[in-house]
């Protein structure tokens, strides 16, 4: 069965406003009910804390992990960032060390006090090997340089695509890369106003990957479609070719993207809990890319050609 996409470009430019219009309005609350003023709910990376590294005699697994990290939120941490980094060093006893980064604490506060306490009760003779802190002031300018990294590569994919086929083609997959982006956003944002969930350096990695993900889709159509006008353009209208591309290229599309997310969702329940939101935010653009570059970035087109041939 072949899907007829053209025909029904409207009902999927209504299902695109279904899927982003709750994530913009959560973005737009956020950004006024929120002290930073940001869409999201942003982490240390970005507004400054404190890392407390603890070195233990023993292996620390994922499920033990999980229990730490359980107990420091008991005991009044918020969204404490915990990672184990492995010790391979002959000459100490240590076999591993806890990372816990949480917000800005003074360093022999009652704040680092209570997370020495329950490390104590989690591990046997712990040690504090190192405490570091990061300023707001270092938050903001990596902040900064994550949206400059966004921007240029936006910047990129308009100049390749415009000189490998055409602006409009360019402008449709830019706006699919905004549309899978405000999606993703707009989840976490909703996510952070329900749940708490906080943003880090790994969620503008995991964005990136989707764009680069989502425009690689979107080619693959777009690409299709200038062969077969070759060949078609006068046989076929647009809409048709537009058409008989998507459905070309549509298994292999879905097999692409289900081998992917297979992978993610075994991450996702599976691996540890510091890579979960960044795995959530790959799965969730994985999933709107495809969706995008079939049923979004194809139907602007199609309704751009019809207004150039009108």
């Amino acid at each position: 069965m072949k899907l007829d996409i053209v025909k029904n470009r409207f009902i999927f430019l209504a299902l695109s406003a279904i899927l982003l219009l709750p994530g913009i309005a959560a973005m737009i609350y956020s950004t006024i009910t929120y002290p930073t003023h940001t869409p999201l709910k942003v982490g240390i990376d970005y507004t400054g804390g404190t890392t407390l590294q603890y070195g233990v005699k023993e292996e620390i697994s994922n499920n033990k992990l999980a229990d730490v990290r359980s107990a420091l939120e008991k005991g009044g941490i918020d969204n404490p960032y915990l990672q184990i980094i492995h010790v391979n060093s002959q000459e100490s006893d240590l076999k591993s060390i806890l990372s816990i980064r949480t917000k800005f604490i003074t360093e022999g506060s009652s704040e680092q006090d209570n997370i020495t306490n329950i490390v104590n009760s989690e591990f046997s003779d712990p040690q504090l090997v190192q405490v570091a802190s990061v300023g707001p002031t270092l938050g903001m300018e990596l902040f900064k340089n994550s949206m400059i990294a966004l921007s240029l590569a936006l910047i990129g994919i308009i100049a390749y695509l415009t000189f490998r086929f055409q602006f409009d083609y360019a402008l449709a997959a830019i706006l699919g890369l905004v549309h899978d982006a405000l999606f993703v956003c707009g989840v976490f944002s909703i996510l952070g106003l329900l749940y708490d969930v906080q943003i880090d350096a790994l969620f503008v990695t995991a964005l990136l990957t989707v764009i680069g993900f989502s425009v690689h889709d979107t080619i693959v159509v777009f690409d299709r479609v200038r062969e077969n006008l070759k060949y078609y353009s006068k046989k076929m209208t647009f809409g048709e070719i537009m058409n008989a591309s998507i459905n070309q290229t549509l298994t292999r599309s879905i097999n692409t993207s289900v081998t992917t997310l297979i992978t993610l969702l075994a991450l996702y329940f599976l691996g540890g809990v510091t890579t979960r939101d960044f795995v959530l935010a790959m799965i969730l653009g994985i999933a709107i890319g495809t969706y995008s570059s079939i049923f979004f970035c194809s139907t602007l087109v199609d309704i751009w050609e019809d207004k150039k041939t009108a």
